[in-house]
């Protein structure tokens, strides 16, 4: 078991980001924190493999807004495969800013060209963007990328894994030469680490429980006798006490919506959320998971990374993932940050 043996007061940060970092209630580094944040404030490249929850978000983001804040030369691009998980770092990088003169833009498929362009013109320091709408935002020239000399890609296997490579390339290729880039992800595969690997520099590696379940999590499955249906099965479940805030996984996006409208019909508050729905919908379910408003999101894969809800209690694999890397990523969304938590896996 990790036992910290420092707190954030111990890093030398700018006065006003340790504020808001106690702001946050943070006291203590978490593994990976602890692991990289020297590292990073050092200037070094980074390869950090962490299980989801673990705290690698504010892992790169404190060190690299001390080093924008301490330099006004510094600019760094942020790179992520989906809208839910920018939202995630947007949300965190806010919290980690206030009240300090940063600027910045979330750029994004789904969301007004007109704003992001508007906001680029700006000059941001902290540009946070999904590959495909960034390189489109190049195309057009409405983005000038030589001027940013640092670049962080989180969740590295997945942007490999749905095609994004080229795009990740291309990207790099148009940053300033003299740059520092952290690469992140929960897993990573052999393949995965060599291309990482090829546009590092000298990588400091740190590899907290790499592919391995959240040990906090207590893991089972439900047997569905062939006399059931799994609908029933899983209400069964639901109307349980101990299940309060539950992420449900379907293999389709079909599969989601209808899983979710029997749940309502049998007096649950729930909600779905898939690669169907606009970014608008997506980010009010989201929000209404957060605020308790429904206490069951049934999806898709597109939330097992970059969901980042605090307290969820259960995890249901409602069907099978399709591989164990998606298992992995599905299961990390409950036990987040040292807390318990169950994840359930349905097989007939």
């Amino acid at each position: 078991m990790y036992v910290p043996t420092m707190t954030f007061n111990d890093y030398v940060l700018v006065q006003s980001l340790q504020k808001n970092i106690s702001k946050k209630a943070y006291l203590h580094p978490t593994k990976i924190q602890a692991e990289i944040i020297p590292q990073i404030l050092g200037g070094q490249d980074v390869l950090g493999v962490a299980c989801t929850g673990s705290g690698k978000t504010a892992a790169y983001l404190i060190p690299m807004i001390n080093k924008v804040m301490k330099n006004q030369g510094q600019k760094c691009l942020i790179i992520a495969p989906t809208r839910e998980l920018i939202n995630q770092i947007r949300t965190e990088y806010s919290l980690l800013i206030s009240g300090t003169h940063l600027r910045d833009v979330v750029i994004m498929g789904g969301a007004s060209y007109s704003e992001q362009i508007r906001l680029i013109k700006k000059d941001p320091h902290f540009v946070i963007a999904t590959p495909g709408r960034l390189l489109d935002l190049c195309e057009r020239k409405q983005i000038d990328l030589s001027s940013f000399n640092n670049i962080i890609l989180d969740e590295v296997d997945e942007m490999l894994d749905m095609g994004f490579i080229n795009d990740v390339k291309k990207i790099i290729a148009k940053l300033n030469n003299s740059r520092q880039s952290l690469f992140f992800s929960a897993t990573l595969s052999k393949k995965s680490e060599e291309v990482a690997n090829s546009l590092l520099r000298n990588p400091y590696k740190v590899e907290i429980e790499k592919q391995e379940a959240v040990k906090n999590v207590d893991q089972d499955i439900v047997r569905v006798d062939s006399s059931k249906s799994k609908i029933e099965v899983l209400h069964g479940l639901l109307i349980n006490a101990d299940f309060k805030r539950v992420l449900i996984f379907s293999k389709t996006k079909r599969g989601a919506e209808e899983v979710s409208s029997e749940l309502r019909k049998r007096g649950h508050k729930s909600g779905s959320l898939h690669g169907n729905k606009s970014l608008g919908q997506r980010s009010k379910v989201l929000s209404e998971f957060k605020k308790y408003e429904i206490d069951i999101l049934v999806a898709t894969d597109v939330a097992s990374r970059g969901i980042d809800v605090p307290d969820i209690t259960h995890v249901i694999n409602y069907d099978p993932p399709a591989t164990f890397t998606d298992y992995i990523h599905r299961v990390g969304r409950t036990g987040r940050m040292g807390k318990k938590g169950v994840a359930l896996t349905f097989v007939r």
